[in-house]
């Protein structure tokens, strides 16, 4: 559903610059492979926040672990507590609930919690996690204070978790600016059709003002591209 929405979504975009660069719906024929383009931008930018989501929701998990391993429970049964915790605080549909549900069931069939947590690391494939596990493993394994361990691993998710979210929101707030300057041109033209019709005639249905409309175009979509990629920075 999320990947139809983005198509429509796509869709809608092309034909509304075809209508307004060159006054016909047709034109939206010629730029649809730029719709490749757009899919692959929103892909990218859905599964970074996905992956911002799932960190938070990690970190959740492991606090709830924590918890349940400080009361006296062994790591299974922390685990199962934190999906129950977990199941309280997110829909189903979430990653991390999704993960924790499958964990139980491989835990209720025997499967022994380091090979569970072993191979949720390998899934999800997030260097926190695979960090955690890792040393989470290690620890159980030589009778190291586990419960020091997990609370280090809380503390410094914590301590990365805030400054990743600081950095977010200034970018965030960028990305707003980006988005209202790359609105105007399209409100400018909206604006001069339905106000002042005949200062645009001329740009319409001649080949020069094709030409015209065309080069306009090519330096909006230069300008949005650079714009871009000066927000998008990796945290």
């Amino acid at each position: 559903m999320e990947y139809l929405g983005a198509f429509l979504q796509g869709s809608l975009l092309i034909v509304i610059v075809s209508y307004l660069f060159y006054g016909t719906w047709t034109c939206a024929i010629l730029f649809s492979p730029y719709l490749i383009r757009y899919m692959k931008s929103w892909e990218k930018q859905a599964i970074k926040k996905r992956q911002q989501a799932f960190r938070l929701q990690f970190k959740e998990m492991i606090q709830s672990l924590s918890a349940g391993l400080n009361v006296g429970y062994s790591v299974e049964n922390a685990l199962r507590e934190a999906g129950k915790d977990l199941k309280g605080m997110y829909r189903k549909e979430e990653t991390i609930i999704r993960e924790l549900s499958y964990m139980i069931r491989q835990i209720q069939m025997n499967v022994t919690a380091e090979t569970v947590l072993r191979d949720f690391a390998e899934r999800t494939g997030e260097e926190d996690v695979q960090t955690f596990v890792t040393v989470f493993n290690m620890a159980k394994r030589s009778g190291g204070d586990t419960m020091e361990i997990i609370r280090n691993v809380v503390r410094q998710m914590g301590e990365k978790l805030d400054v990743e979210r600081e950095i977010h929101t200034v970018i965030a707030a960028k990305k707003m600016e980006l988005s209202i300057m790359s609105a105007i041109p399209f409100a400018m033209i909206v604006y001069l059709r339905i106000s002042f019709p005949e200062f645009l005639s001329v740009l319409y249905n001649n080949l020069a003002g094709v030409i015209i409309m065309s080069v306009c175009l090519v330096i909006y979509l230069v300008a949005f591209e650079a714009g871009k990629r000066i927000v998008e920075i990796e945290v």
